[in-house]
């Protein structure tokens, strides 16, 4: 991702902020260079980003003002439509920031054009790995593909961030270990599946005892028949015995295994929503509703408001915006129905309403008409209690006439 350097931090000038957070030391031979773009063969991170990003990119996003207490929803500008240009929707714009924030803690985009208020009417989004984040003596700098730009013409979104640090904490570069572990274990599986790797091993003569001079010999021939994936042939007096292959195929499955749940940990979502093995769990939910309302409150509720809050910033003040997370939180049929129905007879929700949240239009003269016939008169008389000195009885209202 992005980089930066600072007085107390000249150490990691001139690295890309994809790679600096944390510094690491270079890998071992045979290990898995961990970046942002390789960390995506890891299905788990894949999952994880996809999820989160599928989410959040298909919320609606609206935009309001409060008049007289009342938050009223406005017109949205045209930023928030088509962000990217007429090519790029909200969508397709919202899903790539987020898998920028959510891998690499950092989203940036250049800020190409200007509404007549002078807020920001088009961001064109940029490979974080082409970008750099600079501040020396207090001044901050952009350099995207080695052209210098002002913070006031860069969109720039953080998340992950501590004090004085001008870039969000990435968590491929924090979780590059657990990553890199797994990357590892599938190039060696594809060595030893696809490209004739061996493990260690015992080729043993059982006929006679081999000279070091013999021994080398066949060991070379035998090296080099696996090597081109070729017959080695012997005659009737030699074993070749697996020492490693077993054992390992056990262990790679393990270590994969707990790999899945770490990374579920570092990219805040909950491994049993990416359809991974949860080991010793008992927690348990009376519905889907529950289970979708703890991850947005516990995982994905803080990223929504922090992104809110900077979406804000394209619009006016004192408008600000809201992802509608509702969708996230749909019922099943009858336990929505019953929602419903409970907020009509409680006189939180008008019929009208209950009718818009379905998609319908109001009823018609024709439909009133028609419960009328079903269920008798359209304003049942409802008793009401008598005036204080009244003589018994009660008083209808609302009878029909």
């Amino acid at each position: 991702m992005s980089l930066f350097s600072r007085p107390r931090a000249r150490a990691y000038s001139g690295q890309s902020a994809d790679q600096l957070i944390p510094p690491r030391p270079a890998a071992a031979a045979g290990t898995a260079v961990v970046t942002n773009d390789t960390a995506m063969r890891h299905s788990a991170v894949w999952a994880c980003l996809r999820l989160r990003a599928n989410l959040v990119s298909t919320m609606p996003v609206d935009v309001y003002r409060w008049v007289d207490g009342i938050q009223v929803e406005v017109p949205k500008p045209p930023v928030l439509v088509t962000p990217g240009g007429e090519r790029v929707g909200m969508q397709e714009w919202l899903y790539s920031t987020q898998v920028d924030l959510d891998r690499a803690g950092n989203a940036v985009g250049l800020i190409t054009s200007r509404d007549g208020l002078g807020l920001p009417a088009r961001i064109d989004l940029v490979p974080l790995a082409e970008v750099m984040v600079r501040c020396r003596k207090g001044q901050l700098k952009y350099q995207v593909g080695g052209e210098t730009f002002e913070p006031e013409n860069v969109w720039h979104e953080k998340q992950y961030t501590l004090s004085g640090l001008h870039v969000g904490l990435s968590p491929v570069a924090y979780a590059a270990w657990s990553i890199g572990e797994y990357l590892t274990i599938q190039d060696f599986a594809r060595d030893w599946f696809g490209n004739g790797a061996i493990p260690s091993a015992h080729l043993k003569n059982t006929a006679k005892t081999i000279e070091p001079k013999q021994a080398a010999e066949t060991k070379q021939r035998f090296k080099a028949a696996v090597a081109n994936r070729d017959l080695f042939v012997t005659g009737a007096d030699w074993e070749y015995k697996m020492i490693a292959a077993e054992n390992s195929g056990t262990e790679w499955i393990e270590a994969k295994r707990f790999s899945i749940g770490d990374i579920a940990r570092f990219f805040d979502c909950p491994g049993d929503l990416i359809d991974a093995a949860v080991a010793g769990s008992s927690v348990t939910y009376a519905s889907i509703t529950q289970r979708n309302l703890q991850f947005l409150i516990m995982h994905l509720g803080p990223a929504v408001i922090r992104r809110e809050d900077a979406l804000s910033s394209l619009t006016s003040r004192p408008r600000f915006v809201k992802l509608n997370s509702d969708a996230l939180l749909r019922m099943d049929p009858a336990a929505r129905a019953a929602t419903i129905a409970t907020q009509i007879n409680s006189r939180v929700l008008a019929p009208s309403e209950a009718r818009a949240l379905e998609d319908r239009p109001p009823f018609t003269e024709s439909q009133m008409a028609e419960f009328d016939r079903l269920f008798g008169q359209r304003n049942p008389t409802t008793p009401t209690p008598a005036p204080a000195g009244a003589g018994g009885g009660t008083a209808p209202t609302g009878a029909s006439t």
